[in-house]
């Protein structure tokens, strides 16, 4: 057992403070892959033989710090491998650390009734498809024969399905940087046809990225729409802007124009949510000079009403459409 999927419970808006759970993860060992938006992947092969304790004795030492140092519970999944930790972790309860032995007997078990869109890589589009001819759970899958799932699928991808289902983990924790993309999400509490409201909750979202991107001093390269409706189907949209930023109303531009091109008539809108992707340090980005000086304004202005957000709330400055 060497592989833990940790998740923390952060509340919205506290991504700051993933950097420093990362850095007591690398209290144990410095192989450590950050996994957006609130949780790693932890090889700890060097910390069990150095600490000369068990994965789930060092699973335990973690979620006590974590809660003791900064107040935040985790949820842990650990296996063999880091497929199998991400999906021990779906299993795992707050306070218990979900274990998948290493036994290859254990792990078919595990695997066994699982469905197939469980498996890490295994889309909607795939899992449907396999349903259809009856390979509904992961121990079916294994049973197949690779010819059958290569025709269903292609060659590439059914030869990694076939190992994935046989409990055959050969991915690897890489170390990296902390997450790369932040999200948020605007529930309606019925489902909405008005597309006045539909952009304010765009407006809302973009308000909310941008104040979080410049309080991580971040910028990102990638804004992506997802709508969900009524019947629970949803539609995904991403952009890549012209420059990274973090400047809300070049945000909300990007935003509002991927909703204008789904052409919405009558939709009725469950949910909005909106990711920034692709983050760097805003201190390594740059910008088009311009001459126009309302622009130069409005970041002066942004500048200053973060700072009254900081210290007097993040409700205290909002843009007149959402006091409105």
């Amino acid at each position: 057992m060497t592989i833990l999927c940790v998740r923390f419970q952060l509340p919205p808006m506290h991504e700051a403070a993933l950097p420093q759970l990362l850095g007591m993860l690398e209290e144990f060992t410095p192989v450590v892959e950050a996994l957006p938006p609130d949780g790693a992947l932890v090889d700890l092969r060097g910390a069990e033989r150095y600490f000369g304790r068990g994965v789930v004795e060092l699973a335990s030492v973690i979620r006590v710090r974590a809660l003791a140092h900064h107040g935040v519970d985790c949820v842990i999944g650990a296996g063999p491998g880091p497929m199998l930790a991400r999906m021990a972790l779906r299993e795992a309860g707050i306070g218990a650390t979900r274990v998948v032995p290493e036994d290859p007997d254990a792990v078919r078990e595990f695997l066994a009734e699982q469905p197939v869109a469980a498996l890490p890589g295994v889309g909607s589009a795939t899992a449907r498809t396999l349903c259809e001819y009856g390979l509904d759970v992961i121990g079916k899958v294994a049973a197949a024969p690779l010819s059958t799932l290569q025709r269903l699928t292609s060659a590439r991808a059914g030869r990694e399905l076939h190992e994935k289902a046989s409990g055959i983990d050969r991915g690897r924790v890489v170390p990296n940087a902390v997450s790369r993309s932040l999200a948020t999400e605007r529930p309606f509490s019925r489902d909405e046809l008005d597309s006045e409201l539909h952009r304010r909750a765009l407006l809302s979202a973009t308000e909310e990225l941008g104040t979080r991107l410049r309080s991580l001093e971040q910028v990102c390269r990638t804004l992506t729409l997802t709508v969900r409706y009524a019947e629970r189907s949803s539609t995904t949209r991403s952009r890549t802007l012209k420059e990274p930023t973090a400047h809300s109303s070049a945000l909300t531009a990007v935003a509002y124009r991927m909703y204008e091109a789904l052409g919405l008539q009558r939709a009725r809108v469950r949910a909005i949510a909106l990711r920034a992707e692709g983050l760097a340090p805003a201190e390594q980005a740059s910008y088009q000079l311009t001459f126009d000086p309302v622009d130069e304004k409005v970041r002066r202005i942004e500048a200053a009403a973060d700072r009254a957000r900081a210290k007097f709330g993040p409700h205290v400055i909002v843009p007149g459409r959402l006091a409105a």
